[in-house]
């Protein structure tokens, strides 16, 4: 609502005529402030007050205060959730059928949400309200992450006033890509100086409540925080480890009974709930080596550390909504995105990005680096036994429709409005009720049109009523799922699943089931009985499955899921949309980091040619790219140039043994790859150092975690050991020049001198 503005009156004088002021809009009175704090891969049973032995004391107060949702479901990955949360709508139908990072040229796979579903900040924000995005955001295609944009799907552009996070599907903890608004910026300290990212995160939230409280009371805000934790790479300071050391020794089976016990304790979990039995594909823990064992059991020892750490912090979020005295007027929603992730696979992993291409090292030497986890040095996830006592009593994780992906914790505060405080929720809900709840909070409608464009529909609704009576009617009975194969159909109580597992993540080396979708089985479970999906019911109920492997189809084609995401067909269709990668490009320093996706591919090999005007003893970088966990960079060390490539945790390192005579130089990189693949270093045309290397030049580009390229400087995580960032070129660097493909095909470094010497 906003102010009523009367036609103004005109006449020759002011003291005879009437003004018209614009009114500014006002959401109805005692709408409340919001506060969503979505996090990252945490499954169903990772949080103290869902059974987990995992310390989260705030989040524990936070539902001790409020209500817990037990039948609380997501759409399995992170990209689709958001896109669900935010708009009301279910993940195909806004384009979001797949994270963006695999986004296809169908329609509900394009990565793009369109104007027809106005995000729910766009809606508060023009109903009054002050919107703020603090965290991972991952709803902006990658090939619109540079400083040229386009900006209109970026955090500001969707309806947020005010942004700081970083936009992709994950970033390290202690070096993140960082973004204020629409500009890409530095983190405030430095990994030595203790930066971590979930402080940071934290720190800005409680700034931008402060600021907007103490700038106008009297206006409701929204904040959308979402922590980059608990996804991989799971990384805390050791002192947050420490208290975990020995909890895990005994294994996920023992960690999942007492999990079980304690939801059951307290009713989080209902009376009778089957615990469902380990499956073949996770290892039992009692027959893995001890050394093995001791390697698991720290992975889940820094992921702990990693949830307290994150707890902690949130917890400051919270004590700050009380200092300000708005805490019983603030609706606060925490949840997360999917079920626990198995992404480290079998025997985990030092390298998530790494284990993505099925490259992860062999068990026995991350064994070899066991204390490394959590810290500098490593980008580690846990073993997929670990995901699987994570979403315990559920089976499967990330990714699939079975429970263990689609369905995680829910825990709402509403000050006065929750009736019994510390109570369960057993209504089905679905991420795509959030906009609806907390527009029906707000008092605020779902706006028919938005700049002209007309809204879609809304497939989710309120759960407000659930909020204030425990034996409300769901709220809404039918919900489809899909993800990447995986298919699954809500209705009634009834839930029809199927075994599909996509081979994107090398899972059906391990998970027995059906690879084909024209043979695969539709399981049915009767929820309303069977919590947990442990009693498949389909032979005993075809019809049942009929109907509903119809509905499914139905709801299917009206969400535009169709076609069916395959793995490794889909790979042929994924596609930037209208954008093309350049063959070449030139850089000078003083930017900003360029994203990979905006330079030269280094598919099919590169070339990297550096002009600088040197004094004796100049050092520095002349170009770099990544970190240590994949990456590479060009440098002067001492006067002598060097190139170091670092992927999976080990490196190539070339350097010439002579410092550059002081003057004009032209250093050359070059990548050469097939059958005799090599990577060579150059100085005005003469080779000075090569090595035969046939690794993936390219990995950078697949993670959104890396630093993009810089110019004359490094930051956060050193790509060696050689130099610690910024580690600036103290010499005069003139020019960078980077082109793809293979370079014989373009003049030698002697003629790029000549040219250079003579434009001077």
């Amino acid at each position: 609502m906003s102010e009523p503005r009367t036609t103004p009156i005109i006449t020759s004088r002011v003291a005879t005529s009437q003004p018209s002021f614009v009114g500014y809009p006002r959401p109805p009175a005692g709408a409340p402030n919001v506060v969503l704090v979505v996090l990252d891969d945490v499954g169903f049973a990772q949080l103290g007050c869902f059974g987990a032995t995992i310390a989260t004391p705030h989040i524990d107060r936070l539902a001790a205060q409020g209500l817990r949702y037990n039948r609380f479901h997501v759409t399995s990955v992170c990209s689709s959730t958001r896109a669900s949360l935010h708009t009301g709508r279910n993940h195909h139908a806004v384009g979001m059928g797949v994270t963006e990072e695999a986004a296809l040229g169908f329609p509900g796979y394009t990565g793009r949400i369109p104007p027809s579903a106005a995000m729910l900040a766009r809606v508060l924000r023009d109903a009054g309200y002050n919107t703020m995005s603090v965290g991972k955001w991952h709803l902006t295609p990658q090939t619109e992450y540079s400083a040229a944009g386009p900006f209109h799907r970026w955090p500001l552009g969707m309806g947020f006033e005010r942004f700081y996070g970083f936009l992709g599907a994950e970033t390290s903890q202690w070096a993140p890509e960082l973004v204020r608004d629409n500009t890409h910026v530095e983190a405030p300290r430095t990994p030595e100086e203790g930066y971590h990212l979930t402080e940071d995160l934290v720190d800005e939230a409680i700034r931008m409540v402060q600021d907007q409280q103490q700038a106008e009371a009297r206006k409701p805000f929204f904040l959308h925080l979402a922590t980059g934790a608990a996804h991989a790479p799971h990384q805390v300071p050791e002192e947050w480890v420490r208290p975990y050391e020995g909890q895990f020794d005994d294994g996920w089976e023992a960690w999942r009974e007492r999990v079980y016990e304690r939801q059951v304790a307290t009713g989080v979990v209902p009376e009778g709930t089957v615990l469902t039995p380990r499956p073949s594909w996770v290892p039992e823990w009692s027959g893995l080596p001890a050394d093995q064992r001791r390697l698991f059991a720290r992975y889940m020892e820094v992921f702990a550390g990693f949830m307290t750490h994150t707890d902690h912090h949130l917890g400051r979020l919270f004590d700050h909504l009380e200092e300000l005295g708005i805490a019983d007027d603030t609706l606060v929603m925490v949840l997360s995105d999917n079920g626990a992730s198995a992404e480290g696979g079998v025997t985990g992993t030092m390298n998530e990005a790494a284990g993505w291409l099925g490259h992860g090292e062999p068990v026995d030497e991350a064994v070899a680096r066991t204390d490394e986890i959590g810290g500098h040095s490593a980008y580690n996830h846990y073993p997929f036994g670990w995901a699987w006592a994570g979403n315990t009593p559920l089976r499967l994780w990330k990714r699939h429709a079975w429970l263990g992906g689609v369905r995680t914790p829910l825990v709402v505060r509403w000050g006065a409005r929750v009736p019994d405080p510390g109570g369960v929720r057993e209504q089905f809900c679905h991420a795509v009720d959030v906009f609806s709840t907390v527009l029906d909070a707000a008092g605020v409608p779902v706006p028919a049109t938005v700049d002209g464009v007309t809204q879609q529909p809304v497939d989710g609704a309120s759960l407000l009523s659930s909020l204030d009576d425990d034996a409300a009617a769901e709220h809404r009975p039918l919900q489809y799922f899909e993800m990447m194969g995986s298919r699954a159909i809500y209705l009634d109580g009834w839930k029809a699943v199927t075994d599909y597992v996509s081979d994107q993540f090398g899972e059906r080396e391990v998970i027995p089931g059906s690879f084909d979708f024209d043979t695969d089985r539709w399981s049915l479970f009767r929820l309303a009985d069977d919590f947990s999906e442990s009693l498949d019911v389909a032979d005993e109920h075809p019809d049942v499955v009929a109907r509903l492997v119809e509905l499914w189809w139905a709801e299917a084609g009206r969400n535009q899921v169709l076609p069916l995401f395959e793995f490794p067909a889909s790979m042929a269709h994924m596609h930037p949309g209208e954008f093309v990668q350049p063959g070449h490009a030139t850089y000078r320093p003083g930017g900003g980091p360029v994203p990979t996706t905006q330079m030269p591919s280094l598919v099919g090999g590169f070339e990297l040619r550096a002009e600088v005007v040197i004094e004796a003893g100049d050092e520095g970088i002349i170009a770099a790219i990544g970190d240590r966990h994949g990456g590479w960079a060009c440098y002067l060390l001492d006067g002598r140039p060097v190139a170091t490539f670092a992927m999976l945790d080990t490196s190539i390192r070339l350097a010439d043994d002579t410092a550059l005579a002081p003057g004009q130089h032209v250093v050359a990189l070059r990548y050469s790859p097939g059958r005799d693949a090599a990577i060579s270093l150059h100085v005005d045309g003469t080779e000075r150092a090569r090595a035969p290397y046939a690794g993936l030049m390219f990995l950078p580009n697949l993670s959104t975690a890396g630093t993009g390229l810089l110019i004359g400087r490094d930051r956060g995580l050193a790509v060696c050991g050689d130099y610690r960032p910024p580690f600036t070129f103290t010499g005069d660097l003139r020019r960078v020049d980077l082109s793809s493909g293979r370079p014989d095909a373009r003049p030698d470094d002697a003629t790029v001198l000549r040219s250079a010497l003579a434009s001077d």
